[in-house]
């Protein structure tokens, strides 16, 4: 059950894009088409879980023991960053099918707050590990959802005749406003406390 409950509070409640705004770069950049968002959506969600994963342990097995919790933000970015860059080159050895296939995604990810945020998240919320990679894939799965949706809106919105001073960026921001409004109708549905 518990794990229920941080399913239902990182997707819905707590949405990493909506609620947070972790990961809005992305979110505004690939969401013009649902082909796009889905490919970031599938390498968002690899690259958190491991991330996190590995910054867990990191945190627990070097950060905590040696007293040097302090360097959590910096040696998360720098273990986030080597892994993305590590993935990408494994990737390009081991399968040329999937390395072409996540293309500019795998990078974009480096860049990505959400997947920062999440790992120091799991520290903060004080998850075991398993609680951690529930937690890290449900955001991933957040991210993922609002990001189809928004990407879907965008494709609609595409088709229909928008103001000339609305076209765009504008628009886009407006309807990212009203999707996290709706997504607030979740804000009271479970809680971590």
């Amino acid at each position: 059950m518990e794990y229920l409950v941080i399913v239902i509070f990182a997707v819905f409640v707590y949405n990493i894009v909506l609620s947070q705004f972790l990961g809005v770069c992305p979110f505004l950049g690939v969401s013009k088409k649902i082909s796009t968002a889905v490919g970031m959506s599938g390498a968002v969600l690899f690259v958190m879980t491991l991330a996190t994963i590995v910054t867990y342990l990191i945190q627990h097995y070097l950060l905590d023991p040696l007293g040097i919790g302090f360097l959590q933000t910096i040696a998360f970015i720098l273990v986030i960053a080597a892994f993305v860059q590590m993935v990408e080159i494994i990737l390009k050895k081991v399968s040329p099918a999937l390395f072409q296939a996540l293309g500019v995604f795998l990078p974009l990810i480096t860049t990505n707050c959400a997947v920062l945020g999440v790992a120091m998240q799991t520290i903060s919320y004080d998850f075991n590990l398993l609680g951690g990679v529930v937690f890290a894939i449900s955001n991933a799965i957040g991210f993922g959802l609002a990001l189809v949706i928004f990407a879907g809106i965008r494709e609609h919105l595409d088709l229909m005749d928008v103001p000339k001073g609305m076209k765009g960026i504008p628009i886009a921001l407006v309807s990212a406003g009203i999707l996290a409004l709706a997504f607030m109708g979740f804000a009271n549905l479970v809680s971590l406390n």
